[in-house]
C-alpha cells in the first residue's frame, strides 16, 4: 500500500516559499495500476522522491509498503522498484549482464534465485541478445528494458515508474506496456506511473490521478476521468490549461 496525507514540500530562496506539494492526500492499494498526470512543474517528481524517501516532507506522512520512506530507505528499496525514465541505474560502461549481476550483490539476492528471475526477465523483456553488451552501446529502449528489469530483480512489491516510455519508438512503447500489464496482472505489481504519454494512460491504467500546482485536481476511475469526453486528449488539454 500507498499512502500519503496531507503532505508537502516547500523550498525557500531569496525569502520566498514555493510550495511543490500542498495538501496533497492518497492511498493505493495493493495490486493497483494508477496513472499519475499534470504539466511539467505540477509536483509529480517531489511526490515520487517523497515515496522513494530521497526528500522528506515537511509536512503531513508518507507510509510506503508500511514504511516512512525517510526513515527507513534501504529497507524500503528492497520493496520497491524504481525506474526514471531520463536516468539509468545501470552502470555505463559496463555490460549489461555485469549491471545486473551488481544489482543481485547490491539487494543480496540468492543466486539460484536471481538466476532463475533473470532468466524470466531476459526471455520477456527480449535482453538475451544485449547481455555481454556494454550499457552505452544500447538503444534508448534496449536500455529502458535493461533498467525495468533490473528493478524487478529483487521482486517489489511496488514499482514506481516516471516516464518510462519517454523518447522511445512505437514498437519499443508497445513491449513496454504489454510487459507491464503481465507484472500488474499476473504478479500482482502495484505501480505507479508518471507519464505524459496518454497512450500509456489508456492502454494501462484503471485509475487517474492528476496533481496542479501541488494539489490534486482529479483521482478516480479512467472511465470517470473521460466521461462525457471525446478522448483523452481532450480532457487533459482542458484541464491542464483550465480552460
Amino acid at each position: 500500500m500507498i499512502e500519503l496525507v496531507r503532505a508537502g514540500r516547500s523550498f525557500k530562496a531569496r525569502r520566498t516559499t514555493v510550495h511543490a506539494v500542498r495538501d496533497l492526500t492518497f492511498t493505493i492499494e495493493p495490486g493497483e495500476f494508477v496513472g499519475y498526470l499534470g504539466p511539467n512543474g505540477a509536483g509529480k517528481s517531489t511526490t515520487i522522491k517523497m515515496l522513494c524517501g530521497i526528500l522528506t516532507p515537511t509536512s503531513g506522512t508518507v507510509r510506503v509498503a508500511g514504511l516512512d520512506p525517510s526513515r527507513r530507505r534501504t529497507t524500503l528499496a528492497r520493496r520497491v522498484g524504481v525506474v526514471f525514465g531520463q536516468r539509468t541505474t545501470l552502470w555505463w560502461d559496463l555490460p549489461l549482464r555485469d549491471s545486473f549481476d551488481l544489482i543481485r550483490h547490491l539487494y543480496k539476492v540468492d543466486r539460484k534465485v536471481f538466476a532463475e528471475r533473470l532468466e524470466e526477465l531476459v526471455e520477456t523483456l527480449d535482453l538475451g541478445e544485449f547481455l555481454k553488451r556494454p550499457v552505452r552501446q544500447l538503444s534508448l529502449g534496449q536500455r529502458m528494458c535493461g533498467d525495468l528489469a533490473a528493478a524487478l530483480l529483487h521482486a517489489p512489491e511496488i514499482l514506481v515508474l516516471d516516464e518510462p516510455t519517454i523518447g522511445l519508438d512505437v514498437v519499443s512503447k508497445a513491449g513496454i506496456r504489454d510487459f507491464l500489464r503481465r507484472v500488474n496482472a499476473e504478479r500482482g505489481t502495484t505501480i505507479l506511473l508518471t507519464t505524459h504519454d496518454l497512450g500509456d494512460i489508456e492502454r494501462l491504467c484503471r485509475r487517474v490521478m492528476v496533481i496542479d500546482h501541488g494539489r490534486l485536481a482529479f483521482d478516480g476511475s479512467l472511465e470517470e476521468f473521460t466521461a462525457g469526453e471525446s478522448s483523452l486528449e481532450e480532457v487533459v488539454t482542458r484541464l491542464y490549461t483550465g480552460s
